[in-house]
């Protein structure tokens, strides 16, 4: 989701309604395997969110019922390519990179997404840390959006944007974006051979 913390507004002008954009499947990554620095990228940023799970179909719900089609939440990092998502009009290549959807390590089921801490660690050092609470736009909100236009389905994953400034990562770091009550989600960091 883009721009949903105002922490992360960056002079840009704040939405008035919550801004989508799509993440292919074949980029979504397990805790533990790398994210892959492609060549000719010259700044990736890590950012760490918490992600919906979608747990059944999804169609045209009211913010009041939204909450009813979640199974539960994980730990993402919607990893981007800084220069190609400046430069390209869309951003499927600065953020559907192969390896730029790592999630895990749990799907919580029984937690309040609306109140948890976010943090973000590159070799250990905090670089980011928020709470949901600060969402411009609530969960409920992104659900019943989102489901106007596109019918949502069991697995699908709602990633609902990123805090304050990302950090760049480089070759041989570890990033770890933690979520209290889903627990820490770690990938190593290596460039294209």
């Amino acid at each position: 989701m883009a721009l949903n913390y105002k922490s992360h507004l960056g002079g840009h002008e704040a939405p008035k309604r919550p801004e989508p954009f799509f993440k292919v499947p074949s980029c979504i990554i397990g805790p533990g395997e790398p994210i892959v620095l492609p060549k000719g990228t010259s700044r990736v940023d890590e950012e760490a969110e918490l992600v919906v799970v979608i747990g059944r179909k999804c169609s045209k719900v009211s913010k009041t019922r939204a909450p009813d089609y979640v199974f539960g939440y994980t730990c993402g990092n919607d990893v981007s390519a800084r220069h190609w998502q400046r430069n390209d009009i869309q951003w499927w290549r600065a953020k559907s990179s192969d390896t730029f959807g790592p999630i895990g390590p749990y799907i919580a089921t029984d937690i309040d997404g609306s109140k948890l801490e976010v943090t973000a660690r590159i070799n250990g050092r905090e670089v980011q840390r928020c709470n949901t609470s600060d969402l411009r736009f609530d969960i409920p909100t992104l659900i019943s959006s989102i489901s106007q236009v596109v019918t949502l389905y069991p697995g699908d994953l709602i990633f609902t944007g990123t805090s304050g400034t990302p950090a760049q990562i480089r070759d041989g770091d570890v990033v770890e974006v933690e979520i209290e009550g889903i627990g820490i989600l770690s990938n190593p960091v290596k460039s294209e051979k």
